[in-house]
């Protein structure tokens, strides 16, 4: 909303003061919710693997930070995003235990993008919460172990036993 400096002098700043106090919050609203929202979207998609659960888990985790924070950082609004996935699904310890591999496993000649999502999606809740934070999103082990309150070395673990399971997946 553009006001002309006679429209202010004649009516005066209290009456349009709340419309641009709004506009301006709607526009950081905005601003904060266009550089997160490929983000959250997908990483609330590969959780759910269902696109209109990972819209409603995004609007929510978009609802849940704008009301602790006028202006959230990514860090609040991934706190936000664990915050409601943890509500949807369970996001805790670590369940994979892969054995080391006794021959190598070639996962890299014909694997098709639909084998590489299926497989994704068939880790483990946390395992493939640490796997896309730290692969797809480039998070480093500490800001997932803190995001996720587990140890760095579970965040390292969890990560090395997605990437195992990734590759029996693959293989098949």
């Amino acid at each position: 909303m553009t006001l002309s400096i006679r429209e202010v002098k004649t009516n005066g700043i209290a009456q349009y003061g709340p419309a641009i106090l709004e506009s301006s919050k709607s526009e950081i609203h905005s601003k904060v919710y266009e550089q997160n929202r490929h983000r959250v979207y997908s990483l609330a998609f590969w959780m759910t693997d269902h696109e209109l659960a990972a819209e409603q888990l995004m609007t929510q985790t978009f609802c849940r930070a704008f009301a602790s924070s006028q202006e959230p950082t990514a860090d609040e609004i991934d706190r936000a995003l664990i915050s409601e996935l943890r509500e949807y699904i369970s996001l805790g310890p670590l369940t994979l235990d892969c054995a080391p591999s006794d021959r190598v496993l070639s996962v890299r000649r014909n694997t098709m993008r639909v084998d590489l999502e299926r497989a994704v999606v068939q880790l483990p809740n946390t395992e493939r919460m640490i796997f896309l934070m730290h692969d797809v999103e480039r998070y480093d082990h500490t800001r997932i172990a803190s995001l996720l309150k587990i140890s760095l070395q579970s965040s390292i673990e969890g990560l090395h036993q997605a990437r195992l399971r990734m590759r029996e997946l693959l293989a098949k």
